[in-house]
This record gives structure tokens, C-alpha cells and sequence, in this order.
């Protein structure tokens, strides 16, 4: 299924490309377009991961300069059986988190400072088994190529109003109306194929990673906190490449630019809802000797300290 989705966003989004381009230049513009669509495309299976890191500078850490954070991702890569990724810390005042990669081998996931220092170890454990489940389910190919594409798209209609405005372009068979539609229409088409995959995938990656962590109420608390903190602490980097918002956790843009008028993502308090609903299931079906053991369990894993939380010292790290 999740090839599949993937395989028809190329499709929708070539052809978008190509639509663009022969509103711009005719047939040649067209064809212009889709050798730019095949290489974006190329280009973005192998390189948008990286590419989206390096746009909000961020800093790969390992067990040695983050010892706490990276051994939780550790552990939780090995609750949900998959290979050990990548770890970074973005230096960021606003709380939040992402995943990227085209493949559970090649994947990478990244929390900002604000994250760190504002949540609790197990609100923490929630935020990364949720992009632990988006890389399980292979939704990082599709956020990283949708986050290209869009991008790109946005960028041909700007060179579409540069260069396509004139009314007496023989090269452009609408004239003034398909330079509008490419200006406009692609990249709102584009934007509302990132609001559906995001809505959707957000649900799902919400149960799988309560499952990683053990706790739904964990990745509850920390989405609550998350999205109240974006709505007061900007984050400029995602400002600037408003693409790149729905591959975090929770929307990280401000409402300042139309890019926020259509949010990417479901409404927090529904998500939340269902965690809520997703734990009692759990309790409801769990046994008094089962639930024993589970806090048993938790209290063996979790440790006591969390990131600057009561007495206890921050871990050491690049966010300290």
C-alpha cells in the first residue's frame, strides 16, 4: 500500500510538473518539465533526506555526545525491530521532531533542542517511536519526495510569473491565464496532496509508535504540550521552507504566512482523543497480573531523570 501511495504521488506530481510546464511553453515547455520532473524525482529518492537535514542544520549526535537521547532511540529501534538510525538534534527554541530517509536502512530522525529541554524522558519516548513508526511504515520516502517536488513546483510557478507574463508569448498557449494557473493553481494542487498524505499518516504513525513505546498517554501528554509551545515559539527555518511542515509531528509554522492557512496536519485534540481511547482499550483488555508486569517493566526502562525536570542535571549533549 504504502508503494503504491508513493508511486502515485510521483505520477500526480510529474504530471503536475509537466501541466505547469506546458502552461509556461507549450509542448516544449512541457517536455522541458518532465526531464526536470525525472531528475527531481532521481535526485530527491536519493538525496531529500539530506537535503531537508542540512535546511535546518542539523547536527548528527551518537552515544558519546548524547548518550541519554541516543540511547533511547536505540532502544526504541529495537522495540520496533528496526535497523538503528541516524540521530540528529536541531538547534531550535520550538519543540518538535521529524523523520527522514528513504528506507528503514538508510533513515535518519531528528528533535530539536526545544523538544529536549521542554519534555520528559517518556514524553520524549512517545515523539520518537511516532518517527520511528513513520520510518517503519516507509512514510519518509514520501514526506522527503513530497517536500522536493513541492518545493520545485512552487519555485516553476515564480519562474512562471518572471518569465511567462508576456500576453504575446507565442509559447504559452493560454497567455496571462496559464501563467496565473501555473503561479496559483500548481502549487495549491501540490499543497493539498502534502494536507492529504499528512492527515492520513499521522493517525497511523500516532498508534504504532504508543505501541513502540508502550504508553499512549506518553506521545498524548508531549503532542499537547508540543502544539501549544509552536503556537507561541516561532520556528523561523520552517518558515522559511514551508514545504518541509508536514514532515514534522506537529505543524511548526506560525500563521503568519498563507502557507499556514491550510494546516498539514489533523487537529491535535483529536489525535490526542484517540491515544486516550487507544490506553483504555488497552487497560480494558489487560489483565490485573499483565499490568503489573507492564510497570514493572516501565520502571526498569525508564530512568528516573529527564531533561531538566525537578532536581535532576540535563544529559550532557549539544543542547545542553
Amino acid at each position: 500500500m504504502n508503494t503504491m501511495r508513493t508511486a502515485m504521488l510521483l505520477a500526480f506530481m510529474t504530471a503536475l510538473f509537466m501541466g505547469v510546464g506546458y502552461l509556461i511553453g507549450g509542448r516544449g515547455g512541457m517536455m522541458i518539465a518532465f526531464m526536470l520532473a525525472a531528475a527531481a524525482n532521481l535526485f530527491s529518492y536519493w538525496n531529500s533526506g539530506n537535503m531537508v537535514l542540512r535546511m535546518y542544520d542539523a547536527q548528527e549526535v551518537d552515544a558519546q555526545s548524547a548518550p541519554e537521547f541516543y540511547g533511547l532511540v536505540e532502544k526504541l529501534a529495537a522495540n520496533a525491530n528496526l535497523p538503528m538510525p541516524r540521530v540528529y538534534v536541531i538547534n531550535n527554541p520550538q519543540p518538535n521532531a521529524f523523520a527522514t530517509g528513504r528506507n528503514p536502512e538508510n533513515a535518519a530522525v531528528a528533535a530539536s533542542t526545544g523538544l529536549l529541554n521542554a519534555l520528559s524522558y517518556e514524553e520524549v519516548s512517545g515523539v520518537m517511536a511516532h518517527e520511528l513508526a513513520h520510518v517503519q511504515y516507509r512514510d519518509t520516502l514520501t514526506m522527503t519526495i513530497t517536500a522536493t517536488l513541492a518545493g520545485a513546483i512552487s519555485m516553476l510557478g515564480n519562474f512562471a510569473f518572471l518569465l511567462g507574463g508576456n500576453r504575446n508569448n507565442n509559447n504559452n498557449p493560454l497567455g496571462i491565464v496559464g501563467v496565473l494557473a501555473a503561479m496559483i493553481v500548481a502549487p495549491f494542487a501540490a499543497m493539498l496532496v502534502q494536507m492529504a498524505i499528512s492527515r492520513t499518516r499521522e493517525y497511523s504513525a500516532d498508534r504504532r509508535g504508543a505501541e513502540i513505546c508502550g504508553n499512549p498517554l506518553w506521545l498524548a501528554s508531549a503532542l499537547a504540550k508540543i502544539a501549544g509551545a509552536a503556537e507561541r515559539i516561532p520556528n523561523t527555518a520552517a518558515e522559511r521552507n514551508p514545504a518541509t511542515a508536514h514532515m514534522f509531528i506537529i505543524n511548526p509554522l506560525s500563521g503568519e504566512r498563507m502557507d499556514s492557512l491550510f494546516s498539514t496536519h489533523p487537529n491535535t485534540a483529536n489525535r490526542i482523543a484517540a491515544l486516550e481511547q487507544m490506553a483504555q482499550e488497552r487497560q480494558t483488555h489487560s489483565t490485573p497480573q499483565s499490568q503489573a508486569d507492564t510497570a514493572v517493566r516501565k520502571t526498569r526502562s525508564v530512568p528516573q531523570t529527564g531533561w531538566g525536570r525537578g532536581d535532576s542535571q540535563p544529559p550532557k549533549g549539544p543542547w545542553s
